[in-house]
């Protein structure tokens, strides 16, 4: 994959004033047999080469992220990693552009209907026709060579981003926990992603009456 950074800009947040860069990737589309493009951020805090600097890979969430639904886990994890950062005056926070593990907005919309009828969100996705999960990870590791980052601390609880950063060459020096407090909309989905996809979570899996899942988003 190619990778160009389109904009490097100053983001003052309610953390910290980090840089804010934007990346496209292009890659060959085997079934269009042209270009694919694909786009992802870089907030960039303080000196992230005297050391190992915290890195979270974090898959863009419409509704956790912006809306601050309750029904995942996004939103929280998101603010746990730009606190952290922030805590420590250096990292790298990726936002890719990967809403609901690579179905798409809608498709995770769908996905949340199926929950509601009692389906978990492994079984929403396959019930649609897509994978499990359609995440591909070489864009944000491109990012973190293009900035010259060699070995790093990781936030995730998800094994395939580890495995991702790992098989590049670049050092996870250490795993940081991304738990974040459950709610009783978000149990069950929290509870999925440990159970289903081996998720690195010690959050309890107890699950409460209410049902509503959330749909298949990240981690």
């Amino acid at each position: 994959m190619e990778i160009t950074q389109l904009a490097d800009i100053s983001l003052p947040t309610q953390w910290a004033s980090f840089r804010l860069l934007a990346f496209e990737g292009a890659r060959k589309d085997h079934k269009t047999k042209g270009p694919r493009k694909e786009t992802a951020l870089a907030l960039v805090l303080g000196d992230i080469h005297s050391a190992p600097p915290l890195v979270r890979i974090h898959s863009q969430c419409a509704t956790g992220d912006v809306f601050h639904s309750l029904r995942c886990d996004c939103h929280d994890q998101l603010h746990l990693a730009l606190s952290s950062i922030a805590e420590e005056g250096a990292g790298v926070l990726l936002y890719e552009h990967q809403e609901g593990r690579g179905i798409g907005l809608l498709e995770k919309l769908r996905a949340y209907e199926l929950q509601e009828q009692g389906f978990d969100t492994v079984e929403a996705n396959l019930l649609l026709g897509h994978a499990i999960d359609l995440r591909d990870y070489e864009l944000p590791v491109r990012i973190l060579t293009f900035l010259k980052i060699s070995s790093l601390r990781l936030m995730t609880n998800n094994p395939e981003k580890l495995s991702a950063v790992s098989a590049s060459g670049i050092k996870v020096v250490e795993r940081l926990s991304a738990d974040v407090l459950a709610s009783p909309y978000s149990a069950r989905y929290t509870a999925t992603k440990r159970d289903k996809l081996g998720h690195l979570s010690s959050v309890s899996s107890r699950i409460p009456s209410v049902g509503n899942e959330a749909p298949s988003v990240h981690g």
